[in-house]
């Protein structure tokens, strides 16, 4: 079973990343840094005769890698009450690879397993994260992923999140239920 922990802030070692570290303590996974990677806004040419243009960019690697993995831990820092805006392009361009046969997007996504760790402090995180979750939820019903579970915690400055019981004992759960299906595969 492979795993990947999609790091998607601008900041590294925030909160969200801390709880992904902690979901996956001693489990074989690969860590993405979304930042690492140039990725340009996809250009919408779903009905224009010539299809997508080339972009020369980062993302195909990206996507091939991605697709090569059975979990998806997307680690998630709540920006202006969304996601941050280099996660909205990782999703922006499925529209064109849904329409790529080199990739068979469809087929390769369908069933994987997505996980998401959500971060913020808003007055109430808990709350001003649902529309978020419920984006989360469209996209992966959308093509087909599995979205076993998500956390929203509270924190905002470096280790914040320390100070959220519910959302450690949660990691410690998803790190056992991960063991567990690593076992199983093996």
């Amino acid at each position: 079973m492979n795993i990947m922990t999609m790091l998607t802030g601008s900041r590294r070692n925030g909160n969200s990343e801390y709880l992904a570290a902690r979901a996956l303590q001693n489990i074989d996974h690969r860590n993405v840094y979304l930042l690492d990677h140039r990725m340009e806004p996809v250009v919408d040419m779903r009905h224009a005769e010539e299809g997508f243009p080339e972009t020369g960019d980062d993302y195909e690697a990206l996507l091939e890698e991605f697709l090569r993995q059975d979990v998806i831990v997307f680690a998630v820092p709540l920006y202006w009450f969304g996601m941050p805006g280099q996660l909205k392009i990782f999703f922006d361009r499925w529209t064109q690879y849904m329409r790529d046969s080199r990739f068979d997007f469809n087929e390769r996504i369908r069933g994987k397993k997505a996980y998401v760790i959500i971060t913020g402090s808003s007055p109430d995180p808990k709350i001003a994260s649902l529309p978020l979750i419920q984006q989360f939820n469209y996209l992966f019903e959308y093509v087909g992923m599995e979205f076993v579970d998500y956390i929203i915690a509270n924190g905002n400055k470096p280790e914040e999140v320390l100070n959220d019981p519910f959302a450690l004992a949660k990691m410690d759960l998803w790190n056992e239920q991960l063991k567990a299906a690593k076992r199983e595969d093996a």
